[in-house]
């Protein structure tokens, strides 16, 4: 397989991209912002890109070379990933990141300085950014990852070259799940359909049962509301099985990477931590930094609940203007229910639930109370 292998529905892009890194070194840009929807595959296309810019063979291969490999599984020398799982990424992790630019690269041809969700920086913490992206070291290329070039700041757009993907075919996201996880046929096209073109989605809903089962008592919920007592149930529900599923996710992830520090330290599973390396294990699960982490992570699955939601009044739409045809249902599962729905809403209702899906995901942006926010969507929605 090639670098490019694992990027899904982007032919166009890397194609782009891979004539770039086999192109004239002294032509590259060196400030890329590259942009796509959640599920996108955006932080998987720069790595690719920078994969194929450090290898020999600039990705051209069938096989990716050791360099290659190195810098896909996130371990090359010269290649540094900003990944947060916070809210907001920090000013001084913006700082260290401009100190290693600064640095020539020790193997490879280029220092490559990875930013995943920079949207999540604050103005001042970009403001640092920015001279680096205007004026970069000539040894240092910085990738930049967004939803949108809108939800970067007008300075940092401008001094980047702008790389859109677009929203992959479910078909493209089924074969996937298939070829590289190991699903099932049937669970594979079902998890790319309800994920809408999110691969992360897609393969969390293929691989995670109780995901899946989350989402579809979400459905019939938001199918069920009747009275403003159903609202306030479904939403202290969706919100106690968010923080749930977020406090097990990031449990699961701080209690991997401790044993993973055993390992590298030569330590077996009940072997007492040596007092010189007790601070830095415990660091992996600092209280703090996981509640920041589950906050994060809660934010995250109820975005997708709000997704899900949205899904259903699409598909009350799709119905109510005789599309189906042309574009499909994404709950076919629910498809009855959907059409006695739409059967008794004038079309308005579904614009307007649809409205008040993006109120409630303005609303949690804006660090509103998640109960709140749900019980008043979930009441909006009543027919």
């Amino acid at each position: 397989m090639s670098v490019w292998d694992s990027i899904i529905g982007q032919q166009a892009v890397t194609d782009m991209l891979s004539a770039v890194a086999a192109g004239d070194p002294r032509k590259i840009t060196q400030s890329w912002l590259i942009c796509g929807p959640p599920g996108s595959g955006r932080s998987n296309m720069a790595r690719a890109f920078a994969a194929a810019l450090e290898s020999p063979d600039h990705g051209q291969g069938d096989e990716p070379t050791r360099a290659a490999r190195h810098v896909l599984a996130g371990t090359h020398p010269d290649v540094t990933v900003l990944a947060t799982d916070k809210v907001t990424i920090g000013i001084d992790e913006v700082h260290e990141l401009i100190t290693v630019s600064e640095q020539m690269p020790s193997t490879a041809p280029w220092r490559i300085i990875i930013i995943e969700d920079v949207d999540r920086m604050l103005e001042r913490t970009t403001n640092v950014l920015l001279k680096e992206i205007e004026e970069p070291a000539e040894h240092c290329i910085w990738l930049l990852c967004a939803p949108s070039a809108q939800d970067v700041l007008p300075t940092i757009r401008s001094r980047t070259r702008i790389v859109n993907l677009a929203v992959p075919q479910p078909a493209a996201v089924a074969q996937f799940l298939e070829n590289e996880v190991g699903v099932d046929e049937h669970i594979a096209k079902r998890a790319a359909r309800l994920a809408q073109g999110h691969i992360g989605i897609a393969k969390l809903y293929a691989t995670e049962e109780r995901v899946m089962s989350e989402r579809d008592e979400l459905v019939v919920g938001v199918l069920n509301l009747n009275r403003a007592s159903d609202a306030v149930l479904l939403a202290g529900q969706l919100n106690a099985a968010a923080k749930t599923q977020a406090e097990d996710d990031v449990n699961r992830q701080a209690e991997a990477a401790q044993a993973d520090f055993r390992r590298v330290n030569g330590l077996g599973e009940k072997d007492r931590i040596p007092p010189k390396l007790r601070a830095a294990y415990n660091a992996l699960a600092k209280k703090d930094d996981l509640k920041r982490r589950a906050t994060r992570r809660s934010r995250d699955v109820l975005d997708r609940a709000l997704n899900s939601i949205a899904s259903v009044y699409r598909d009350v739409s799709v119905l109510q203007n005789n599309a189906e045809d042309s574009v499909g249902l994404i709950n076919l599962e629910n498809r009855s229910a959907i059409t006695e729905l739409a059967a008794r809403v004038p079309r308005s209702f579904a614009v307007q639930c649809l409205d008040q899906v993006a109120l409630a995901r303005k609303r949690l942006a804006g660090n509103g109370s998640p109960v709140l926010v749900f019980e008043a969507l979930f009441c909006a929605l009543i027919p």
